[in-house]
């Protein structure tokens, strides 16, 4: 706002109260303005009708007695139609607006637990927006926006919360492990299961198919051969069998199998265990 002799220029978004003799007289929008101080006349001030911001900072705990810092930003204006009463009627509107900031929060965080507090952020904000646009109003102040910009626990409080988090994110990751381990051992279990089933299944078809064999083996030999029975034809398999088994026994080198007893004779033993067992195993009919 300039003065120059008896003209008054006041500036873009402001507006000046001009007073005479000491009385408000009117409300001096931008541009230039008379001024006759010989008649009175004077500016008592200027009042700028731009957004301001304050920022206000309040201790107070919440229900589980945890103390906390409440961060509020509060953004307003006074009114251009009523900048007399924005004048006249405060001497510090900063600290006024913060004296209701500090009598909302410490009104509403005490009634909710740290958590709730987080996460009704919003509903603190527009009580205190509530509550200062009802007071302010009648000071020619309009209250654009209030926001709680942060809430800030203890420091102790805040490693005290992350290590909980941290507890329950591991535990959660124990768990999964623990399942996971558990499905790998039940399917490693049930691939054991069929590779078992599976591999009984070839002995049981590799002992079918030997069987065979040697059943078809007694027969040509029988035929073929007038006077021999399958016992001898039998007798002479295994006799074969014996001494291949004894030469590969013997070019081994590290081999270790010991038959006790010992000799060919013995043969005719496991020929009769064979034979008791193959009747055993198929009963007359």
């Amino acid at each position: 706002m300039g003065n120059l002799s008896c003209c008054v220029k006041v500036d873009q978004s402001t507006v000046a109260m001009k007073e005479r003799f000491g009385k408000f007289e009117d409300v001096l929008e931008p541009g230039c303005h008379c001024m006759p101080w010989f008649l009175g006349s004077s500016v008592a001030g200027s009042l700028s009708l731009r957004l301001q911001q304050l920022d206000v900072r309040c201790e107070t705990k919440t229900k589980d007695n945890v103390f906390v810092n409440v961060v509020a930003s509060v953004q307003y204006r006074a009114l251009a139609n009523k900048a007399n009463d924005a004048f006249y009627k405060l001497t510090n509107t900063r600290s006024q607006i913060q004296a209701y900031v500090f009598d909302v929060i410490r009104a509403s965080v005490p009634k909710l637990n740290l958590d709730a507090a987080f996460e009704q952020k919003n509903e603190i904000a527009k009580a205190v927006e509530d509550e200062l646009e009802k007071a302010m109003s009648a000071y020619g102040y309009e209250i654009v926006q209030t926001l709680i910009v942060d809430i800030e626990p203890d420091e102790r409080v805040k490693r005290a919360m992350n290590e909980i988090n941290a507890a329950a994110r591991l535990r959660l990751a124990a768990n999964e492990k623990a399942e996971a381990e558990k499905i790998v051992q039940i399917k490693r279990a049930e691939g054991d299961a069929e590779s078992k089933f599976l591999s009984g299944l070839g002995i049981a078809r590799q002992r079918q198919a030997i069987v065979d064999g040697l059943r078809d083996s007694v027969l040509g030999f029988s035929g073929n051969v007038p006077g021999t029975s399958a016992k001898d034809v039998l007798d002479m398999v295994l006799i074969t069998q014996y001494f291949d088994t004894m030469k590969e026994i013997g070019a081994a080198s590290k081999s270790t199998a010991v038959f006790i007893p010992h000799g060919p004779g013995a043969v005719n033993d496991i020929a009769a265990q064979v034979r008791d067992g193959l009747l055993q195993a198929n009963p007359p009919q």
